[in-house]
């Protein structure tokens, strides 16, 4: 059984090495475009930060040791430019030699990825970078080094955003945070904003809300709303689009916004086409609803279930929760479940309040800002949200695994947590969550 897979990095290399796993004697070909085949994408703003000293840390595996430990041809600089599901054939173009070549498979294994969104006004522009690739990374790192960049502008408020606002930061900086509207976050319940603000204050960050740019030369930045200021380095942070351009003609189903529609087994709308990561529509695990998530999660779970289907253990996906967190200097934030504009369309009942995660009179206790949005009828929990300093991981990592356990939100007084001082109270704040909903 030949076996092509197309993208390596999370989904694509994690598949493929699971697929050795599982078929010992399959011919197993992976095509990357890029320099690099897999590398701690996540990381990418920690070194920045230079939280992350040794780079040699962030690159997980090579071609080349693909090639000894596990028999998989990885081929870097080789991008696929079409499918053809018909004859089950790809065209796969080589950036080294320029030439093009066709050919088949047996099973073939899609995992594109998603780019970063430029904007055209900064087209051009030799300050301005996505950060996306271990390479794009290594531009930046140079950039920073040979032009003592002292003064950064961060476009954009998700999650790379605000990790890379943070590590500029931490790495002396003196950073900005543009922003076209005051929603900053959308992962992070709106009525947590102030707290975020609080936070960039507290930093030293400069904000531009409600602005964009409209021009830039050199260094200078002219914005929409006439501001102008210099700047050494501009991280473009906008988001993202699905790399599936390429399958344009091959018959394969894409959603309205370009990812691949996939069913429970990671099935494409062609039988011997699978897909996985960032570029592909899954659906949420307690409602069922379709839903696109770039978390890391879902690829490893992915990669696990395609290669034990190929090799005949079939099993279905059960779904995501896009259980998510993001550290912010010395608060973390994090949810769990289907968006709270999703939460507000089912007409869900809400619970929000305060708590401290560990006993009041401990040093350095902080309160910990708390939403939970439920079903009123089943007592579903359809969301939680937590903003914090202490704690935020285990107790979202708690409603998740209530969520998978179909466990209403009046179950959640009956979870006997772990209690201290240090560590919690005696009613702690998954208990309060089922006391406080009415």
């Amino acid at each position: 059984m030949k076996i092509i897979v197309v993208g390596a990095v999370a989904g694509g290399a994690t598949v493929a090495s699971q697929i050795r796993r599982e078929l010992p004697d399959a011919e197993i070909v992976v095509y990357e475009k890029g320099r690099d085949m897999s590398f701690a994408n996540c990381g990418l703003p920690y070194y920045l930060g230079n939280e992350i000293e040794d780079r040699s840390k962030l690159v997980q595996a090579s071609a080349d040791s693909f090639k000894e430990r596990k028999e998989i041809a990885v081929h870097l600089y080789h991008e696929v430019t079409a499918v053809d599901t018909a004859n089950k054939s790809v065209i796969v173009h080589n950036h080294l030699t320029n030439d093009t070549t066709e050919e088949n498979y047996d099973k073939l294994i899609l995992s594109p990825g998603c780019k970063a969104v430029r904007l055209p006004q900064l087209k051009g522009s030799d300050i301005t970078f996505p950060v996306r690739t271990l390479e794009d990374t290594d531009i930046i790192e140079q950039h920073i080094e040979q032009y003592d960049v002292r003064k950064a502008l961060v476009i954009g408020a998700g999650y790379i955003s605000l990790e890379m606002i943070e590590n500029l930061k931490n790495r002396g900086l003196d950073v900005t945070l543009l922003h076209r509207s005051e929603r900053l976050l959308k992962t992070m319940d709106a009525q947590f904003l102030p707290h975020l603000m609080n936070c960039l204050k507290e930093e030293s960050i400069k904000t531009q809300l409600n602005d964009e740019v409209a021009t830039i030369e050199g260094r200078t930045v002219t914005f929409k709303s006439g501001f102008s200021e210099d700047y050494d380095l501009v991280i473009e942070a906008v988001g993202i689009t699905p790399n599936t351009d390429f399958l344009e003609n091959s018959h394969l189903v894409l959603n309205d916004k370009g990812y691949i529609v996939t069913d429970e087994y990671f099935q494409t709308s062609s039988q011997d086409v699978y897909a996985l990561g960032d570029a592909i529509e899954t659906f949420y695990m307690h409602t069922g609803a379709k839903t696109t998530v770039a978390l890391a999660w879902g690829a490893h779970r992915a990669a696990n279930l395609i290669a034990g289907n190929l090799a005949g253990k079939i099993k279905a996906f059960n779904g995501l929760l896009g259980t998510n967190i993001i550290r912010f200097f010395d608060h973390a934030i994090a949810s769990v479940g289907i968006s709270e504009a999703e939460a507000k369309e089912y007409g869900a009942a809400h619970v929000s309040f305060d708590q401290y995660p560990q006993a009041r009179y401990m040093p350095r206790s902080h309160p910990m800002h708390i939403s939970v949005y439920y079903d009123k009828e089943t007592r579903q929990i359809l969301r939680a949200c937590f903003f914090g300093k202490q704690g935020v991981d285990k107790r979202v990592d708690v409603i998740a695994t209530a969520i998978i356990a179909k466990m209403t939100i009046d179950d959640l007084k009956d979870i006997e947590i772990a209690y201290a001082p240090p560590f919690s109270a005696p009613k702690d704040i998954v208990n309060m969550i089922g006391y406080r909903a009415k």
